[in-house]
Formats: structure tokens, C-alpha cells, sequence
């Protein structure tokens, strides 16, 4: 049991990704310090093209070449944006494509090139599957985009769903949340260690060199979901929460919960490793050019729940409205606070 500080409240959620259920606790929202001197919000773009979820992508995007993707990064790079963002399916269900849309380039191989033809901006995994991968798989994989990239990974990891998809790959599905933590514990033993050694309760390895391993000393590892399992994991074994899909309300009794833990004060020692991010997704796609005020507002009340960095969507017709609406979000987000 996670408990709290006080010993008097758990969570708020539901169950969680791994099937644990989760106790439900009355708390009021979060209401942040009143200080408005906070530092800026770390802008991230959900790249389009590399994936296209259904009704939600524009027409452009259904043929368009991966220059126009490399176009959008650098004028993102440009625009001094933090990260861009790249998914994970190896195979989607025909029936569940309608749902979960079809189309999902592989990150590796996908942040790779993006790494070749950017300098600056961070190259983050949103999110690789735990369960589909061994660990000193994705520490080899990872490891050497964090080295061809010159030390830009964020490696983003979740536990996945999709039953049908752990059944194609021969992945355990019941177990899956217990063999996440397993798998984090042991790619934070392995991610920067050209021979790294584990004992875990899911995986156990030494004595094999994996190499070329990450050149960050300690590469950020965001952790993304939806229920308040995925928010514990990645306070007590990540650098971020990037969840997906909840309600404002349901966003801060999770972050209410989550700031009133052991784990959180320890995460937030001045000698933590990498700041403990909070990733958050606006609730639809963002028109900075022709709602500069309502975007204003939605971010600064991402910003109260506690969001230190934002994943963006951007209402688009084509590759060069979206670039605009790339540098029409940064003149937002650089105004001057009230």
C-alpha cells in the first residue's frame, strides 16, 4: 500500500492498468501556491503523420511525405519546443483500428531520423510498451538512439491494453503491471551501463555487455496513463507522469494524492536526479491562431493542475498551418501572466 504522509488517504481512481483496484478518497482540487513566477511550461509536439487516430488527424496527413514531418520538427526545434513524440503499436486489431486508428510508425527507427535532422529538441517515446520488449532489448535500442542523438532521449513507458496485441507478440497479459515495474527497475539498472547487472522478479541478468549504451548518466523515463497506478509508478520509479484522457477533476485528486506521499517528497529532493515532470495533454486540439485567448486559458489552467510541460495537438490544414500554429502557441505561452 502507498500511503500517505498523514496515514489518512489513498488514491483517487479507478482500477488501474495492471487490473489492481484502487481506494477512492475525498479530496477538495489542488489549489497551487499563488505565486505566478513559476518557471515556463515545456512545450511538446504529438508529431502528426506517425500516427493517425480516426477523425482526429487532417487530410494532408493521410500521404504525406516524411520530409514534411522533418519540416514541422526543425521549425518546432526552431521555436525552442522541448520535445516531440513518437507511439508505439506493433499490430492493431482490424476491429479495433476504427477506434485506435491503424498507423503507428515505429519509434525507434522514427526518432532516429528525426535525430539526425534536428540539434536541440528532446526525442521522446510516447509510449513504448513494457510488456512487448525485454529490458536489455529496449536498453539497446534506446541506448544507442540516446547516443546517435547526443544524449536527447526521453523514453516514455507504459504498460499497455491491448489484449490482442500481447497475445500476437506471446506477452503476459495478467501480470503485466508487476513485470512494468520490474522492466523500469531493471532499464534504470541498464539504460547508461555498458554491463549492467539485475535481480528483479521478473528479470534477472549479468554478465553481458550491451553496448553502445545511453550517453545521459541518467536517461528521464515518463511514464504514461490514465488511473492512479500509472501515476505512483512513475512517481516511485520515473521522472514523469504523461497521462491521457482525464477529466480535470480527476487529474488533480490524482496530483492532490500524489503530492501527499513519502515518494513524491523524495522524488523532489533538490538532489533528484532530473526534475519529476508533469506531461499534460490539452482536451482537444489547440487553434492558437484564431483562439489565442481561449488557448491562453486552457494552458494556464493546465499550468494550475500542475503541468510542467504540455503534449500539443494543433487544429491543421495543411504542413504550413501547422507550422503557424507552431509559432502562434509559442506568442501564447510567452505572454506575460496576469
Amino acid at each position: 500500500m502507498w500511503r500517505t504522509t498523514h496515514d489518512a488517504r489513498e488514491w483517487t481512481s479507478g482500477r488501474d492498468s495492471g487490473g489492481s483496484p484502487t481506494a477512492a478518497g475525498a479530496r477538495p482540487p489542488f489549489a497551487p501556491g499563488r505565486s505566478t513566477r513559476r518557471p515556463p511550461v515545456k512545450l511538446g509536439v504529438v508529431t502528426p503523420v506517425l500516427t493517425l487516430l480516426p477523425r482526429a488527424h487532417a487530410q494532408w496527413e493521410v500521404d504525406a511525405p516524411f520530409a514534411e514531418v522533418v519540416a514541422i520538427v526543425q521549425e518546432a526545434e526552431r521555436l525552442g519546443y522541448h520535445h516531440v513524440t513518437c507511439s508505439e503499436h506493433v499490430g492493431i486489431p482490424t476491429e479495433a483500428a476504427s477506434v485506435r486508428g491503424g498507423r503507428y510508425w515505429d519509434p525507434a527507427v522514427t526518432l532516429g531520423a528525426l535525430g539526425a535532422r534536428t540539434t536541440t529538441i528532446r526525442l521522446a517515446t510516447h509510449v513504448v510498451v513494457l510488456g512487448y520488449h525485454h529490458p536489455l532489448a529496449l536498453a539497446k535500442r534506446f541506448g544507442t538512439l540516446d547516443r546517435l542523438s547526443d544524449g536527447r532521449l526521453v523514453l516514455g513507458v507504459g504498460v499497455g491494453s491491448l489484449v490482442e496485441e500481447f497475445a500476437l507478440l506471446a506477452a503476459p497479459f495478467p501480470d503485466r503491471g508487476e513485470r512494468a515495474d520490474d522492466a523500469m527497475r531493471a532499464l534504470r539498472a541498464a539504460l547508461s551501463r555498458e554491463v549492467p547487472e539485475y535481480h528483479g522478479t521478473h528479470y534477472d541478468y549479468s554478465g553481458f555487455v550491451v553496448d553502445p549504451c545511453a550517453v545521459q548518466p541518467h536517461v528521464p523515463m515518463w511514464v504514461g496513463g490514465r488511473t492512479a497506478r500509472s501515476l505512483r509508478r512513475a512517481v516511485e520509479l520515473g521522472d514523469g507522469w504523461a497521462p491521457f484522457g482525464l477529466r480535470p477533476d480527476e487529474l488533480a485528486a490524482m496530483l492532490v494524492g500524489a503530492r501527499d506521499t513519502d515518494a513524491w517528497a523524495a522524488r523532489h529532493r533538490p538532489d533528484a536526479p532530473v526534475p519529476f515532470e508533469i506531461v499534460l495533454q490539452t482536451e482537444r486540439p489547440l487553434d492558437p491562431l484564431a483562439s489565442p485567448q481561449a488557448v491562453g486559458d486552457e494552458v494556464a489552467a493546465l499550468r494550475e493542475l500542475g503541468a510542467t510541460a504540455l503534449n500539443v495537438r494543433f487544429v491543421h490544414h495543411s504542413p504550413d498551418h501547422y507550422r503557424e500554429q507552431l509559432a502562434a502557441l509559442v506568442d501564447v505561452v510567452a505572454t506575460p501572466e496576469r
